[in-house]
């Protein structure tokens, strides 16, 4: 695990000199207050000179905190949207919204209950009539606010966010109730079941997803329903509009996926017990994707996530390195405790080495400095090519039947280029990508992983431009084999050998305490990749997810 580097979350403002990574958002903040926390009065001295007001500063009092709250939400209630909007820290955007929560959206009788207060967070309830052309139905939801104060003046307002007002609401959403868009769509796994949240809760983002890509060609009728509508910068996360509540049902099309009921129920019993995973599982002979889990159900990190892969990306470094002759599995290779390249020092975890040591054994245990070393043998683009032509990554041409992130390397230089081949720098995956990874060391060759057959509709499925030759196939395979029986991941793996192969990973966050632990593996025709974000090494948090989901495989 590289120490030089450390990755911020998804939504995060990248940083020249830190390394990016995913995550998932959107917890409802906001504080706001329309209280006066002037000093004192304007007085004149004896030259008749006013006094300045003084600007109080410091923590927000309890007292400060739920009066601010107080205030925001009885004008909310009230449906004043301009005294509402005042006691926020962004007038412009909470009228808005504000407005558009009772004019689009069509929402009456509102009742807000303010909760529990946490610190300058305030938890509420929300209770309301939805109504179009005369037909009702109730509205339930919690959300927060979190109270700041603002510099110029010290007064407490409401950090103005959009989750303010919806929790499933993020920058540029609306709130809209009408004849929905896209008609409803009965999703059916494998097996002819029907996929429901109620069974597996991870699929919610995935129906949503469903229904915007087959919503109007799978046979169905609109309804009336009240959803979120999702704006710009939403959809170029390709996350979906999600329906909120139901006025008037339509009639769903059907659509079926390749999910295994069997594979989904594991999947899902996996992350239920942790927070923050995320799993995906698939067949490496056809791509079909079998399972699709997360610990959160609000972003579904598993396909769409965003995240710096740590140590599981030396499986791509690897297989570049063997096809240019500068490493080879039972040969000799160098892995010090230290290795400088372009102004950085990079290191091991824990400050290990390898002396004598071949590639597998450095492989095996994860040195980061056995990769390093190379980086003055490649050119800049070597990595980024390797992962576009030999595994379909980077290319953003996937067409899996519901919204994903195909991968990212991008093309960078010194330092930033050699904290790429241990998959931190610019890097970015999630789960699906880097069980695809694995699923191709697996099968020989990249099969774009899906979860409609693309028989459905036409689609033409990404592929990769070339292989790996077959020396270098069997070497990485070795290497991978190596390593679930012998190396970081023999732990998880136990048991379920020989036809098996892994790779562990763990990727730092910025101002997070542990490290992203990744994990990706096969087993027969089954392949298995999982993050657990600020869970620590992969070995002991993503590994056992993916080893079960291994071993409900058969």
């Amino acid at each position: 695990m590289g120490k030089r580097r450390r990755v911020d979350e998804r939504r995060s403002k990248r940083r020249p000199a830190v390394v990016g990574g995913m995550v998932a958002v959107v917890v409802g903040t906001t504080g706001l207050g329309v209280y006066a926390l002037y000093g004192g009065a304007a007085a004149e001295d004896g030259a008749g000179t006013a006094k300045k007001p003084t600007v109080r500063t410091g923590p927000l009092s309890a007292a400060e905190v739920t009066t601010a709250a107080e205030t925001f939400l009885t004008a909310w209630q009230k449906g004043s949207v301009t005294q509402a909007a005042a006691a926020t820290d962004d007038t412009a955007a909470a009228t808005a919204l504000l407005t558009g929560f009772g004019k689009d959206a069509r929402i009456t009788d509102v009742t807000l209950t303010p909760g529990t207060r946490t610190g300058d967070k305030v938890a509420f309830s929300v209770k309301g009539t939805v109504t179009y052309k005369k037909v009702s139905k109730p509205l339930a939801y919690d959300s927060a606010l979190t109270v700041v104060r603002r510099a110029q003046d010290g007064r407490p307002l409401v950090d103005w966010q959009p989750s303010v007002v919806h929790p499933d609401l993020t920058e540029g959403d609306t709130l809209v109730t009408g004849e929905a868009g896209d008609p409803p769509v009965k999703a059916l796994d494998r097996e002819g079941g029907e996929l429901t949240t109620a069974k597996y809760p991870s699929l919610g983002t995935v129906l949503d997803g469903l229904r915007e890509k087959y919503g109007k060609t799978a046979g169905g009728t609109a309804g009336v329903e009240l959803r979120v509508v999702r704006g710009k910068a939403a959809k170029a996360q390709k996350v979906s509009d999600k329906t909120l509540v139901e006025l008037s049902k339509g009639t769903p099309g059907t659509v079926e996926t390749t999910l295994s009921p069997t594979l989904q129920a594991a999947a899902e019993q996996q992350v239920a017990s942790r927070s923050r995973a995320s799993v995906v599982a698939l067949r490496p002979s056809t791509g079909e994707i079998l399972a699709v889990a997360n610990s959160n159900r609000g972003f579904n990190v598993a396909l769409q996530g965003s995240l710096a892969p740590g140590s599981t990306m030396k499986v791509i470094t690897s297989s570049l390195l063997i096809e240019k002759g500068l490493a080879s599995a039972d040969k000799a290779h160098p892995c010090p405790k230290y290795f400088t390249y372009g102004g950085w020092k990079f290191q091991n975890d824990d400050k290990f080495e390898i002396k004598g040591g071949t590639f597998k054994a450095s492989f095996a245990r994860s040195c980061n400095t056995a990769f390093i070393s190379q980086a003055p043998e490649l050119d800049d683009d070597s990595l980024t090519k390797q992962a576009q032509q030999v595994f379909g990554l980077s290319l953003n041409n996937w067409s899996v039947g519901v919204p994903t992130l195909d991968g990212s390397v991008p093309v960078q230089s010194k330092a930033q280029m050699a904290a790429e081949l241990i998959g931190q720098g610019g890097v970015r995956m999630n789960p699906l990508n880097m069980a695809s990874v694995a699923a191709t060391v697996k099968s020989g060759t990249f099969h774009q992983p899906y979860l409609v057959a693309p028989s459905v509709d036409g689609r033409t499925l990404a592929t990769a431009a070339r292989a790996m030759s077959a020396d270098t196939l069997a070497q990485l395979r070795e290497l991978m084999n190596y390593t679930a029986g012998y190396g970081t991941a023999a732990g998880a793996m136990s048991g379920l050998g020989p036809d098996y192969g892994a790779k562990t990973g763990s990727a730092e966050v910025d101002n997070q305490e542990k490290p992203n632990g990744w994990f990706t593996a096969y087993r027969g025709d089954l392949a298995a990749a999982g993050v657990v974000q600020a869970g620590g090494h992969g070995s002991d948090t993503a590994g056992p997810i993916v080893a079960a989901l291994l071993k409900a495989g058969g």
